[in-house]
């Protein structure tokens, strides 16, 4: 361990509410899908961020942008007009479900604008959420994660939730006219990738229409190209009324929005909702940049090739039990004798790969979108050389 390495560590000790656990490295820059610690070392990233630098690091185009919006203008209040908020938003409603956007500073915040939207939209309603679930750390996108161990610290929550089972029968029992909305992610990330059914998602469809509910998509991580297209709603056939973004959106920075359907673009009225940050010229800037790369057909061709070349590879390593996911958004279950925390900080600290594990026997696989077939065979070996 460097001295440098553990100054910082006496500072967080000191200094730092410690809500993390961090890995003993310390990146100092970016590039592509490549990290550099300190000592010059360089990493392949098969992170992002958690699903946050789908263009990669540093991006030129990103950087760029936001280098000039920065000389401009940084912030003003949203009583003012700014140019690249009001494009991000026509750009965002054009590139999904045509209706209007509210930008946020986070994806915990812009579900917590989706919730209010739908309690706006139908007053005291119900909020239905799956099992498994996660929907942010705010009160409200916390209420909506039906985790025991992330709710139960912080109880009371805020009431009008209704979990219930990832089973289609279950659901559509569940949603009366008493539900403002069904709350959903197509795949759903922080619980280890886990890919929602299409029936599933017809029969929140069918529920809402039937009972007047909205049918809102947390995209947060699956969205901005993540899983082959745009947004990943666009697999299903499945239409939400709303949908949420975030993490990707910003290429680096933070960034979340709320987008409606035509039919829910008007129900927040002045003074509804707002925040002082959210919408800013320079993250909207860079979110622009990030939003047209993420919209290349040659770049959501790539996740498609890649992803497949990354889950066919995965499949071939002696510690995996079972691949899962779409495009560039896979996990991992790893077999019985072998820890996914301890495997991933393995490959961290023995081959230089970043990748993430979400429990005790996943590990999951997000690398930037640009990722090349060498860098990802390249991704195979080192995983391979770790092997126990």
């Amino acid at each position: 361990m460097t001295a440098a390495l553990a100054d910082l560590q006496a500072l967080e000790r000191d200094y730092a509410i410690p809500t993390y656990v961090r890995n003993p490295v310390e990146f100092m820059r970016g590039a592509g899908c490549r990290l550099w610690d300190r000592e010059n070392n360089e990493y392949l990233d098969f992170l992002a961020g958690i699903s946050v630098l789908n263009v990669g690091h540093c991006h030129p185009r990103v950087v760029e942008a936001v280098r000039d919006q920065a000389g401009r203008l940084t912030h003003v209040t949203n009583l003012y007009y700014t140019e690249p908020p009001l494009r991000l938003c026509a750009r965002l409603a054009e590139s999904s479900l045509g209706g209007k956007v509210f930008l946020a500073n986070s994806g915990a915040e812009a579900n917590e604008a989706a919730i209010k939207l739908a309690r706006r939209a139908r007053p005291g309603g119900q909020i239905v959420v799956l099992d498994d679930a996660f929907h942010g750390r705010t009160y409200g996108a916390l209420s909506a994660t039906p985790q025991e161990s992330k709710q139960a610290p912080f109880a009371p929550l805020v009431p009008g939730f209704t979990v219930v089972p990832k089973d289609p029968a279950a659901l559509e029992a569940v949603v009366d006219e008493r539900t403002a909305a069904v709350m959903l992610e197509p795949i759903q990330g922080e619980s280890g990738i886990l890919v929602l059914p299409e029936e599933l998602l017809q029969a929140a469809r069918h529920a809402c229409d039937r009972a007047g509910a909205a049918l809102v998509f947390d995209e947060i991580q699956t969205g901005m190209g993540r899983t082959g297209t745009l947004w990943a709603y666009e697999q299903t056939g499945v239409v939400p009324d709303a949908m949420t973004s975030a993490k990707g959106l910003g290429g680096g920075l933070p960034i979340g929005a709320l987008v409606t359907s035509p039919a829910l673009a008007n129900v927040f009225q002045p003074g509804d909702h707002g925040s002082t940050f959210a919408g800013g010229p320079l993250v909207c800037r860079a979110a622009l940049e990030a939003l047209e790369i993420c919209s290349e057909d040659e770049l959501l061709a790539n996740v498609r090739r890649q992803g497949e070349r990354l889950a066919q590879g995965l499949h071939e390593l002696p510690y995996v039990a079972n691949v899962r996911g779409r495009g560039l958004m896979l996990a991992i279950d790893v077999v019985a004798d072998v820890s996914a925390p301890e495997l991933a900080r393995r490959a961290l600290l023995e081959q230089r790969i970043v990748i993430g594990a979400t429990g005790p026997g996943t590990i999951r696989f997000e690398p930037p979108l640009i990722v090349t077939a060498d860098e990802v065979d390249e991704a195979l070996a080192r995983l391979a050389a770790i092997a126990p």
